[in-house]
């Protein structure tokens, strides 16, 4: 029972360093186009993840029932473990070089890389439909719907005075800020959830088919104080350094990726990355100017920290399974 706890509290400590790790993903446009000060923003992003945090578990279930299939018992509960101890090494790393990798898929690389090394089931077609191909896709999407939204922004208020545009978008931004915030806990405090009812399932405490109320709430909480904590370097690198950015720019590419973030959720149930979609947002967003304005040296490394996540949050947490399993098995 001791082992379940710990896993809990793991669980829980992924959320909140998934929360101030992704929390400037969620903020960092607003910060960086004055359109909130930080401590009003976090407390705004954190607020707004909580909220939706509450409003659906379908990501959740996708979690716990459709990437693996550990076994009950000690070598299961291992198996959750070292897949959380993965996600938060691989969390804490990219967070201190001031990298915006996905959380998300973080995770999901830890459950299938413990899975590998305890020779536990991988559903390998849950992985390719709701994890990778929604990789791939929604940061397509992200980049597509930043320039075709700020396309259409700027062909609206081509004659508007620029004073008063910028003025009404700083304004505008709050609420689009607050879209995306949103969209980020409704899909990333769902991961946690997920984890936290594949160890209860796991170990035979829980057997029903939902979420219980007290992981949804616990949950919500970790991401909302992680977010409040907020996550400064990495705002810096969204908020400054692929795009000088603009309220209108800030409030297209925030509407951009709240829209990616709510349709996958509710209508595909997949987890995808609040970091990968926001990111490529910003490009296609700063890409209506001139492509040359965008600075994809910037992008480039960002994308390498996507390719190597799940690798290196599966390699960590292969490792951890045999220590794990020996203390749990």
């Amino acid at each position: 029972m001791l082992g379940l706890w710990v896993v809990i509290a793991l669980a829980l400590v992924f959320n909140y360093t998934n929360g101030f790790h992704d929390a400037a993903n969620a903020v960092a446009t607003a910060v960086s186009t004055r359109a909130l000060p930080l401590r009003w923003a976090l407390a705004m992003g954190a607020a707004m993840n909580l909220i939706g945090a509450l409003l659906s578990t379908g990501v959740a279930v996708t979690v716990a029932d459709g990437v693996i299939a550990p076994p009950n018992g000690g070598t299961g509960l291992a198996v959750v473990l070292a897949a959380v101890v993965g996600a938060i090494v691989w969390n804490i790393a990219t967070w201190y070089f001031g990298l915006p990798s996905s959380s998300s898929h973080a995770l999901i690389g830890g459950l299938v890389g413990a899975a590998i090394a305890s020779a536990s089931q991988v559903h390998w077609a849950g992985v390719v439909d709701k994890v990778i191909i929604p990789m791939v896709v929604s940061p397509l999407v992200g980049l597509v719907l930043g320039y075709l939204v700020m396309t259409g922004v700027l062909w609206a208020f081509r004659r508007g005075n620029a004073h008063r545009v910028r003025r009404g978008f700083r304004h505008a931004q709050i609420v689009s800020a607050a879209a995306l915030a949103l969209g980020h806990g409704l899909q990333d405090a769902q991961k946690s959830m997920g984890v936290i009812v594949l160890a209860l399932a796991v170990t035979g405490v829980y057997h029903g088919s939902g979420v219980p109320l007290w992981v949804v709430l616990s949950c919500a909480g970790a991401m909302a104080a992680g977010s409040y904590s907020g996550g400064l370097r990495v705002m810096r690198t969204l908020g400054r350094r692929v795009f000088p950015m603009t309220p209108p720019h800030g409030f297209a590419a925030e509407l951009s990726g709240a829209a990616v973030l709510y349709v996958t959720a509710f209508a595909w149930a997949a987890p995808i990355s609040t970091t990968h979609v926001i990111t490529t947002a910003i490009m296609g967003v700063g890409a209506t100017r001139r492509p040359s304005a965008v600075r994809w040296g910037i992008a480039g490394d960002i994308v390498t920290g996507w390719v190597l996540t799940l690798p290196a949050a599966a390699v960590v947490a292969a490792v951890v399974y045999w220590p794990a399993s020996l203390v749990l098995g």
